[in-house]
């Protein structure tokens, strides 16, 4: 065991003397302060923020973009047509993730030039190059909330009012948005299941009255409500109808 244990030895040192001589040449964690007040960051530390970026993608995604208001009104659409597996939930959350680059799309071209761009050039630092990318983003969300809801989260917050649309911080815009989404998203999706209805409510008398008690509406009625969206080409129709609901 002594003997493994000097072999062994000389191993550990050189071990040892490359992670010292990696350390020397890129330091885990370097802020530097320009003579301007720019703040440039080492390598490692842009990789830790990058990665920090990539966790809360799918945060960013659910509260900050149109993904909500979308994936909840084909939910809806899905319950309405009596469907509780078709289309699947992966193609609903396909369909809503591209629908959502396409109603995004100035959005993240904005953001991209006012901030990402700029910084990867090596013409902005990170901190007002974070802000800038927020921009679009923020004004994008205001766009999309209500009156009432920017004002009560407002004063949970213990905060006042706010001069400009700038001023609003996103711990209380990003609540806002997504309680005001949500509302948007449940009227979009009652304006769509009343015609279903209307249908199972027609075909239920009909069973009714005929005695065929013993019989599911919902199976009668599945093929109609199947029929009537198709002739009103209602996948166009509902995907037309949501890009445009959103305010640029």
């Amino acid at each position: 065991m002594k003997r493994a244990g000097l072999r062994l030895m000389p191993l550990f040192a050189l071990l040892a003397a490359h992670a010292a001589q990696a350390q020397s040449a890129l330091p885990a964690i370097a802020i530097k302060t320009a003579a301007d007040g720019a703040q440039t960051y080492s390598l490692t530390f842009q990789v830790l923020i990058l990665m920090t970026l990539l966790t809360l993608l799918p945060a960013i995604l659910l509260a900050m973009t149109a993904f909500t208001r979308i994936i909840i009104v084909l939910s809806i659409l899905r319950q309405a047509l009596g469907m509780a597996t078709t289309p699947s939930n992966q193609i609903l959350t396909g369909l809503a993730l591209f629908m959502t680059f396409f109603v995004m799309s100035s959005t993240i071209e904005q953001s991209y030039a006012a901030g990402v761009k700029p910084y990867l050039d090596g013409q902005l630092a990170g901190e007002p190059a974070i802000e800038r990318t927020a921009q679009p983003l923020k004004k994008f969300m205001l766009a999309q909330t209500r009156e009432n809801d920017l004002q009560l989260f407002t004063k949970l917050s213990g905060k006042t009012q706010f001069a400009t649309p700038d001023d609003v911080p996103l711990s209380v815009l990003i609540p806002t948005f997504m309680t005001s989404e949500l509302k948007t998203a449940f009227q979009i999706g009652f304006m769509v299941f009343i015609p279903f209805l209307i249908i199972d409510l027609v075909v239920a008398s009909v069973l009714m009255s005929m005695g065929m008690m013993m019989l599911s509406p919902v199976l009668v009625s599945l093929p109609f409500k199947i029929m009537l969206f198709v002739v009103v080409d209602g996948w166009t129709l509902l995907m037309g109808t949501l890009a445009s609901s959103f305010h640029q």
